[in-house]
C-alpha cells in the first residue's frame, strides 16, 4: 500500500521490450536507503516488484495486463517517473490510500497557471469518472491529489509549488496521458450496494447515512 506522497523522481535508464512484457531499469537515489529485492515500489502509481538492484538502479518487470491499462508504453529512455516505496506501519499517512492498481488512463486537455499553482484538466472514460468526487482524492501518476472541479467527462486538480517541484507534473503537457487510480473507498461502497441488492442485506443507503458514511 502507498500514500501518494512521492519520495523522488527517477529516470528511466533502459527499457527492454518483448512480445508481452517490458523490463524497466530506473535510476534513483533516496529510495535505496532500505530497498530490497522483492520490495514493492510505485512507479508513476503502478505497483511493481524490484527484481534486481545495482548501485543506484533497480529493475522491475511489467506484464502485458499492466501495459494495456497504463501509460507505461509511452515511456522511453530518459523519461522521468514518480517513485514511492511501500508504506511502513510507522510512517505518517500524509496522502490517501493508494494501492498501486491503476484503474485506467486519462488525457490532459488543459493546463492553466493560477498565481503560484497550476490547474490540470484531465479527460477520462465513464468507468473512471463515476468515482471522481468533488473535493475527493485521486492518484495521478501516483500523486495523491484533491479533485477541485468535476464535469461530465473531465475533472481538474490544482497543484501547489511543492508538488510541482517534487513530481513529474511540471513537465506534463496537453494531450499527454496519465495513470489514474480512483479512491478505493468509493469502489468498496459500490460493491457493498451490489451485494445488498443481490442478497437483500440490511445495509442500505439510509443505514450508511445514519451511521456517518
Amino acid at each position: 500500500m502507498f500514500t501518494g506522497i512521492i519520495e523522488e523522481v527517477g529516470i528511466i535508464k533502459s527499457i527492454q521490450k518483448s512480445t508481452n512484457s517490458i523490463k524497466l531499469t530506473i535510476y534513483a537515489n533516496k529510495i535505496f536507503q532500505d530497498l530490497k529485492i522483492g520490495d514493492s515500489i510505485a512507479v508513476n502509481g503502478i505497483c511493481l516488484t524490484v527484481t534486481k538492484m545495482n548501485n543506484n538502479e533497480f529493475t522491475a518487470d511489467v506484464m502485458h495486463e499492466t501495459i494495456d491499462r497504463t501509460s507505461l508504453s509511452t515511456l522511453k529512455k530518459g523519461s522521468t517517473v514518480n517513485l514511492e516505496r511501500a508504506l511502513l506501519v510507522s510512517d505518517r499517512f500524509g496522502g490517501h490510500i493508494v494501492l498501486g492498481h491503476i484503474d485506467g488512463i486519462g488525457t490532459i486537455t488543459n493546463i492553466k497557471k493560477d498565481n503560484i499553482a497550476i490547474w490540470y484538466t484531465i479527460k477520462a472514460e465513464p468507468n473512471i469518472m463515476k468515482y471522481i468526487v468533488d473535493k475527493g482524492s485521486v492518484a495521478i501518476d501516483g500523486i495523491s491529489l484533491t479533485v477541485a472541479k468535476v464535469s461530465k467527462d473531465n475533472f481538474s486538480i490544482s497543484a501547489i509549488p511543492h508538488t510541482l517541484e517534487n513530481t513529474t507534473l511540471l513537465g506534463k503537457s496537453i494531450n499527454e496521458v496519465v495513470n489514474i487510480e480512483n479512491d478505493c473507498i468509493g469502489k468498496y461502497i459500490e460493491k457493498l450496494f451490489l451485494v445488498d441488492k443481490e442478497n437483500s442485506s440490511k445495509i442500505t443507503r439510509e443505514f450508511l447515512l445514519k451511521n456517518g458514511y
